[in-house]
């Protein structure tokens, strides 16, 4: 895990372990101690470094935006790799960057979609409808319950509420609740680093998570009278302070409830925004909810378009669909398919999914082989997208493979080196001896190849391996040209400039 997950990951983990045995009164569940020396074994990375856990097995983690330390891991084992993203975001925020990473072209993109479907319009109209129906209900007298996670979206709205109130001189208290918020925004202090370039720009002059009209929430003030905004965690209605404030608000209509984000089927949260106007609680409580509903969505999740633009950015071989509803999912899958053309998969939970990839095999090249091939390729002119041909034979020594010339194999095993000459013919007319013929071809070719000996010996043109010999009568002559294998490209290069020259 990251560094900020790191020093977050306790406090959350804590907290859940209160909920659940403190108040809800499980008894098989972890304890603190349970929780200590778990993180004792935590090796945390910084991003883009590669950690080495054994000679086969690498891991790099890349920024996911999604909330503080949030990190999506490349892992490599011998030739295969997957990228698991977790939650992401690719749009950036407030308060956060957008999600990145380099084209690492895994075997397997593991993505998260849990909004697979939806293509959400611009940030800057939520961020204005927001604001508008905060100022409605608070002008009206009227209270606002905002539940958020104590990570993430809790810092982005408290950050576009404060600069509101800034902007516009508003009197309104406006709270966030005590303990786990508090303590996660001490964190995006300490980590600034982890933060947009805005703030990261700005925070020596201020920080803006040290909030100057933001104040901490007393369980005392739900029944304070007049206008009040209130961010209480958790952002489902779940349970705790924000489903304890609903309980008190929603009877009221001058009041407003707005979700920021994705609830769960079966959540309070859920139920609110289906349009429930009744809801029982466990103890046969029945809450009317008379309360303005709203829901904006300012959840820090990936949509369809910035799902499929990671699997542009990495360049998966497959992809594999998880965290998210199955419908929703096939259709992504489809799309996917249709537009990259790449295997996409959707298991459901305890599934095993079978995914094909192609082996790579590591292959050693030897250092003189290296050098003839530079020699020769350094001989033609440039050209960037000629392809670079190797000519070599695969040796298997001692359990690796390595690529050797033919003459340093030959003279390595004592093995007798066979040569192999390819040979073409180009028909010609030309008056004169076969003789005056050659020596009308050597000067071009001289000319031509500078970097390489080109030689008139015995009425033959020499270069490397491959021989130009003229043979016919006066007027019909025949040019030959052959080669070596190890110079294919030399000799088709020589061959394809002989033929332009005399035609």
């Amino acid at each position: 895990m990251t560094h900020p997950t790191k020093a977050i990951a306790p406090i959350l983990l804590e907290d859940m372990r209160k909920v659940a045995v403190e108040r809800k009164g499980e008894s098989n569940f972890f304890t603190s101690q349970m929780i200590k020396d778990c993180m004792k074994k935590v090796v945390a990375v910084t991003l883009h470094q590669s950690v080495m856990v054994d000679s086969e097995l690498e891991i790099k983690a890349y920024y996911a935006g999604h909330v503080l330390g949030a990190a999506m891991f490349w892992v490599r084992v011998g030739s295969q790799s997957i990228v698991y993203t977790g939650d992401y975001n690719m749009t950036p925020d407030r308060h956060l960057g957008a999600a990145w990473i380099d084209k690492c072209r895994p075997d397997l993109l593991i993505s998260e979609s849990t909004y697979a479907t939806t293509i959400r319009d611009s940030k800057r109209c939520r961020e204005r409808d927001f604001l508008k129906k905060v100022h409605e209900c608070i002008d009206h007298g009227g209270k606002v319950l905002i539940p958020v996670f104590a990570l993430g979206r809790a810092q982005e709205l408290c950050i576009l509420l404060e600069t509101y109130w800034e902007r516009m001189n508003l009197k309104v208290p406006v709270y966030f609740a005590l303990g786990l918020t508090e303590k996660a925004n001490n964190y995006y202090k300490m980590f600034i680093t982890w933060t947009n370039q805005k703030i990261k720009k700005t925070f020596v002059q201020r920080n803006m998570f040290d909030f100057k009209h933001i104040k901490p929430f007393d369980k005392a003030y739900i029944d304070n009278p007049g206008a009040m905004v209130v961010f209480a965690t958790p952002g489902m209605l779940h349970a705790g302070l924000s489903l304890q404030i609903f309980k008190k608000w929603a009877p009221n209509e001058l009041n407003m409830v707005i979700m920021p984000g994705f609830c769960v089927q079966g959540t309070v949260g859920h139920k609110v925004l289906s349009g429930a106007k009744r809801i029982e609680f466990e103890n046969r409580q029945i809450v009317e909810v008379k309360m303005a509903v709203e829901y904006l969505s300012f959840s820090a999740h990936a949509d369809a378009k910035g799902i499929m633009q990671l699997i542009q950015y990495c360049e998966p071989k497959n992809v594999m669909l998880v965290h998210g509803e199955f419908a929703k999912m096939e259709y992504l899958k489809e799309k996917i398919k249709q537009e990259f053309g790449l295997n996409c998969y959707n298991p459901a939970n305890g599934e095993t999914c079978v995914i094909t990839t192609t082996s790579k095999v590591p292959v050693d090249a030897s250092l003189a082989l290296l050098k003839a091939e530079a020699k020769r390729y350094s001989a033609l002119p440039p050209d960037p997208k000629r392809r670079r041909l190797l000519h070599s034979v695969l040796v298997l020594r001692d359990d690796v493979m390595c690529l050797m010339d033919a003459d340093e194999v030959a003279k390595t095993t004592g093995i007798s080196k066979h040569v192999v000459r390819f040979t073409s013919i180009i028909q010609v007319r030309d008056s004169g001896p076969a003789q005056a013929t050659t020596i009308k071809l050597f000067q071009p070719l001289k000319e031509r190849l500078t970097d390489w000996t080109v030689l008139l010996i015995d009425g033959s043109i020499s270069v490397e391996s491959v021989l130009v010999k003229v043979e016919g009568d006066d007027d019909q002559k025949s040019v030959y040209v052959s080669w070596t294998n190890q110079d294919e490209d030399l000799g088709s290069y020589i061959l394809g400039f002989l033929q332009s020259m005399l035609n």
